[in-house]
């Protein structure tokens, strides 16, 4: 996952409004969003390497989603797949600020990451870089491969984008928000982040729905949580930049 945008316990209908897109290589095996057989509380896209997911949430309504922090300088073999923290938090019944006390312990055992994780009422933000444990305040935010919020031509594009139709909207369709983060414009060099790949792979990784010939965005999912807990799941996956398909669930949280 490389942008997260989401709108958290500020609109009059909806606690909880997600937008993101997962970008990986192409050739990474994947499965789509589904309840899965061996855990059947989680919905969520599978990586068929480490087994994890990048978004995912339960029949309870925990919730969590994962990026990876960009350093080059960092990337090292045969670390824990980062997928596993979802994955882990999804399937515990800790509480997410104890998860991620208990994940300080642990944070060196991966590269660099970023996760929110918690429920619609309560979320939770850390990476393994900063190594603190914040609570995620109401409002628009968005999350790339750097911090929460960090002023990314792609997280600020994006957060305005999800605030201006969320503040139009009483009610909040899926199609709109796709319509977001579908947006291929590359960001002006002047803007560009500074992350150790060099200028003309910055430039492919700005926009936030990627595509270059071997590494893209592989999938877009949108999550809405309304106010009396009904959850709206829809996830549209991609060959080579191409819509493949759109899976689409809807249930209450039990």
């Amino acid at each position: 996952m490389c942008l997260i945008n989401f709108h958290f316990q500020d609109h009059p209908n909806y606690k909880l409004i997600i937008a993101a897109n997962r970008d990986e290589f192409y050739k990474r095996p994947t499965a789509p969003a589904q309840f899965w057989k061996d855990s059947p509380d989680i919905l969520a896209g599978r990586d068929l390497v480490g087994m994890g997911t990048w978004l995912g949430i339960t029949k309870g309504g925990r919730i969590a989603a994962l990026t990876n922090y960009r350093d080059p300088a960092q990337e090292q073999h045969n670390q824990k797949s980062r997928g596993h923290i979802v994955r882990n938090f999804l399937e515990s019944g800790m509480a997410a600020a104890d998860f991620f006390s208990r994940l300080q312990k642990e944070k060196d055992l991966y590269t660099g990451f970023n996760v929110i994780a918690g429920t619609p009422e309560q979320l939770f933000y850390y990476n393994n870089i900063q190594n603190v444990i914040s609570l995620i305040h109401q409002g628009t935010h968005g999350l790339s491969n750097k911090f929460l919020n960090t002023a990314w031509p792609k997280v600020t594009k994006g957060k305005e984008k999800l605030a201006e139709y969320i503040n139009q909207n009483a009610i909040i369709k899926t199609d709109p928000l796709f319509d977001i983060i579908s947006d291929v414009e590359e960001a002006q060099d002047a803007h560009l982040p500074e992350t150790g790949v060099g200028l003309d792979l910055e430039r492919k990784l700005s926009p936030m729905f990627i595509q270059t010939p071997d590494y893209g965005t592989r999938s877009s999912t949108v999550l809405l949580v309304d106010r009396n807990n009904q959850v709206t799941f829809a996830e549209r996956t991609y060959e080579n930049a191409t819509l493949e398909n759109e899976n689409r669930f809807t249930f209450k949280i039990e």
